[in-house]
């Protein structure tokens, strides 16, 4: 018995030390997690006032010199209805249910040497049956103390399930549309920075309704993201983020706590 107890010491330990080991060496490789280029390989879960968030997102070889790539999938607004926390009248997006509210896929590639990035960015509303897909460019710009900016612009097209309402015309391409807006990065301390993320969408091209209504029933809309967030260790955060738009006040916007692991 004795032994046995001896050498499961022993495997604990090495297994330990191993970890240590492996932790040492990915420490030397852990990415700047506040920064809107960063690349990596991560985990995340949200507590929202309409249900759980959950994320996860995976780096890979983008075949170019110097470009760095991952794709991140998010499902958003899981049992909303059983936390019991928002009134439906005054969701941002969509009505508050046990189901999913929406699913999104984003392919992001970052150059390292000139700081631009690439993003193809798909949502997926589950209420609505429509699905929006954007590709955008953003540059770093040079930063101006405490201050980043990264400005983007970008165009997409809206897939929707019977649009209008009329008949049943299955999928189709109701419109399309283009986005203007940027991500700005306050750092307060190392460990501690603000986010503010405004994004102006525009109708381009579609039909009469899509042209005229599309963005909370109107041809255009700016939206408005703020985030504080706490940098616990190398690899791990929390964030408070808050969403809403020029159609509904901050306090009726979307409001939640993100938790997110660097692996």
């Amino acid at each position: 018995m004795a032994k046995t107890i001896s050498l499961s010491i022993l495997g604990l330990l090495v297994s330990v030390t191993s970890f240590s080991s492996m932790s040492e060496e990915q420490a030397k490789e852990v990415q700047d997690m506040s920064d809107p280029l960063a690349v990596f390989t991560q985990g995340g879960i949200g507590i929202t006032d309409k249900g759980l968030n959950l994320k996860v997102g995976q780096t890979y070889d983008s075949g170019k010199e110097n470009v760095a790539a991952m794709n991140v999938f998010e499902l958003k607004g899981i049992g909303g209805g059983a936390l019991g926390i928002r009134d439906n009248d005054k969701a941002l997006y969509s009505s508050v249910d046990d189901s999913i509210d929406s699913f999104r896929l984003r392919n992001f590639q970052a150059n390292v040497t000139n700081g631009q990035g690439r993003q193809l960015d798909m949502s997926y509303n589950v209420d609505s049956d429509s699905l929006d897909a954007s590709y955008s460019i953003l540059q770093a710009l040079p930063k101006m103390g405490i201050l980043n900016l990264y400005p983007l612009a970008g165009a997409g097209v809206t897939v929707a399930n019977n649009y209008d309402g009329e008949g049943d015309n299955g999928y189709e391409i109701p419109g399309t549309f283009t986005v203007v807006g940027m991500y700005a990065k306050v750092a307060l301390t190392d460990k501690i920075w603000i986010n503010y993320n405004p994004m102006y969408m525009h109708t381009l091209s579609g039909s009469d309704l899509y042209k005229n209504s599309y963005f909370a029933g109107d041809n255009n809309i700016l939206t408005h993201e703020f985030a504080i967030s706490y940098q616990m260790t190398p690899r791990s955060n929390i964030r408070y983020f808050a969403n809403w738009n020029e159609k509904v006040d901050f306090a009726d916007g979307d409001h939640r706590i993100e938790f997110n692991y660097q692996f």
